[in-house]
This record gives structure tokens, C-alpha cells and sequence, in this order.
């Protein structure tokens, strides 16, 4: 295998065990209120079994800058370095407070693609703007309000705003957003962690009921959930935003020129990407681990862009 031969179907399953073994190391803590102890536990069984792999790996998206080791940060370089060269974006506890208060949703979350596939996202804030599958180009835009958002898809669905739902992170900074949203008659699933699930859920709309997500997050979780996206189809759009010079010099340091540019899913990953999530705690998207004398069992889905293919997997693990 060269450096630059990416085969994602080779890769798929080793990076499926990656978010299993951060899922389970995280089990015991599952409902403990402890939510530094879960992510690190989390942290720690992503970093090993990456290791194992063999790839050249580099985390482009990241918990944190070097200087914020144990953690698995942005630049650390893992795998047996005998493989392809690949960028790796993750969250090893997407929900660490859903985690630590038993609450629903909590996954564990990693993709991968060839060098340069994912934009190295600063860690500000991102505006963002997804729906699922299976309608045009340009339906609903970031220059929209979010009241001519909900009526667009609605017409664009053929259905009342009424039966159009949203997701949205329960933040007051989202209060004039809900309070708009409102005014057009649709629902509003409000989650209080976790907007990659929150984006994912877009995209299996008959399963969630969830049309759209908008608001304001993490830019490194929009890049997440993009991937996401780009293996089971959807469009999502994302700005950064900036609260001060600090930031606007992350985002520098990034590589990023234009602090205005809207970026739609093929910007925020390029190339084609595997991802891999596993349930924590019970969600809409995967059952969370359930726990039986001598075993944990583990749900995940696997996807592959280049394909479209979408697996989910059963993992029963002694203990």
C-alpha cells in the first residue's frame, strides 16, 4: 500500500472498533455526573485502538490545541505510520454532560479521508444550516431568515410550516431564532447537547421526524457532521463566526482567508471520508450500550461516502 492509496472499504471496520472501544470505555460512566472522567475515558481507548492502525494519521479535528494533551488534539499524529496518510476528525464523547447525566443522545463519533479532505475547522462558533436528502440545489440558504427557511422547505415538501420540525440547541443565544421560528407555526426538538447528532438526524428524517437543524455550535462539530452528511446525503451550510480578535487569529492560524465565506458540505469535506458513530446513551440515531451479566453491547453505523453505503452493527462484548 502506498502513502497515498486511501481504501476506505479496508479501513471502514478498523475505524468502526475506534468509536466501539471510546463508547465502551465510557460505559462505566455512563449516569456517574462526572463529565471529565468520561470524555477522558473515551480519550484514551480512541488514542490505543488508532493506534493500531495503519495509517499515518493526523487529527485535523481535534479536542483541543497541543498544549491541551492528554487530550486527543488537533496535529497529534496517530497510527503505526505505515499506512496511508490520512486526515481524522473526532469527538470521542459527543454529549460528555448527556453522558455524565444519563441523558439521551451521547455518541461517540469519528471520520476519515484522505490528506486534505476536511477543512481544518478553528474552534469557534459556526453557523449552520442542514436538511436531508432529496431535494434541489439551493432550496433554503444561510441568507434566508429562518422564517423563509421553514417556508421554503415546506413548499418544497409540499406540506403545511406546520408539519416542518427543527432542530435547535437549547442556548439563550438562540432565543430570537426560537422565537422566529415559532411565528411560523413549526415544531422545534430542542436538544441540549450534541449537534452532530442534531444535524445527523436531518438526513433520516422518517426516523427522527426532524426536517432541518439551525443554529449556532462548535465550527470542529459542523466539519463532523458534514462527513456525516456526505455519506448519507443532504446539504449543510456553515459560517464561522467570531467573538473577538482571539478568534478571528485562530481561524488565521487555520489557514482560513475569508472570514465571510459560507461553506456548503463539499467545503467542509472535500473528498470521500468513512464515519463511524456508537451509541453511549439511548438516542434516535443508536441505542445506547446496554449492560447484561458478562456482556456490554454496543450499536453502530458505519458509512462510506464513495458508496452511499450505510451498515449498522451489533456489538456484543464480554466483560
Amino acid at each position: 500500500m502506498t502513502k497515498t492509496d486511501f481504501n476506505d472499504r479496508m479501513l471502514s471496520l478498523g475505524l468502526a472498533r475506534v468509536s466501539e472501544a471510546a463508547a465502551l470505555a465510557s460505559a462505566k460512566l455512563i449516569g456517574r455526573g462526572d463529565e471529565k472522567a468520561a470524555d477522558q475515558a473515551a480519550v484514551n481507548a480512541m488514542r490505543e485502538q488508532l493506534n493500531k492502525l495503519d495509517i499515518a494519521g493526523t487529527v485535523v479535528i481535534g479536542e483541543g490545541e497541543r498544549d491541551e494533551a492528554p487530550m486527543l488534539y488537533i496535529g497529534e499524529e496517530v497510527g503505526t505510520g505505515k499506512g496511508p496518510e490520512v486526515d481524522i476528525a473526532l469527538d470521542p464523547l459527543e454529549g460528555t454532560t448527556l453522558t455524565a447525566k444519563d441523558m439521551p443522545n451521547a455518541l461517540t463519533v469519528i471520520a476519515m479521508g484522505a490528506r486534505g479532505s476536511m477543512l481544518h475547522a478553528p474552534d469557534v462558533y459556526m453557523d449552520k444550516l442542514a436538511i436531508g436528502p432529496g431535494f434541489r440545489d439551493g432550496v433554503v440558504t444561510m441568507d434566508q431568515s429562518p422564517a423563509e427557511r421553514v417556508n421554503a422547505l415546506a413548499a418544497a415538501k409540499g406540506c403545511s410550516t406546520d408539519d416542518i420540525t427543527v432542530c435547535v440547541l437549547e442556548r439563550p443565544r438562540h432565543e430570537d431564532l426560537i422565537a422566529e421560528l415559532r411565528s411560523t407555526g413549526c415544531a422545534i426538538r430542542l436538544i441540549t447537547d450534541g449537534d452532530v447528532a442534531g444535524i445527523i438526524h436531518c438526513a433520516e428524517v422518517a426516523t427522527t421526524g426532524i426536517d432541518m437543524y439551525m443554529g449556532s455550535g462548535g465550527a470542529p462539530e459542523g466539519v463532523l457532521a458534514a462527513a456525516a452528511l456526505k455519506c448519507m446525503g443532504g446539504q449543510m451550510f456553515g459560517r464561522l463566526l467570531f467573538r473577538n480578535e482571539d478568534e478571528r487569529g485562530r481561524a488565521s492560524k487555520a489557514g482560513i482567508t475569508n472570514f465571510d465565506r459560507v461553506y456548503t458540505r463539499d467545503d467542509l469535506v472535500t473528498d470521500d471520508v468513512i464515519f463511524a458513530a456508537t451509541g453511549v446513551t439511548d438516542g434516535s440515531i443508536l441505542a445506547g450500550i446496554k449492560r447484561e451479566p458478562g456482556y456490554l453491547t454496543t450499536e453502530t453505523v458505519l458509512m462510506r461516502s464513495k458508496t452511499g453505503s450505510v451498515r449498522r452493527m451489533t456489538y456484543r462484548n464480554p466483560t
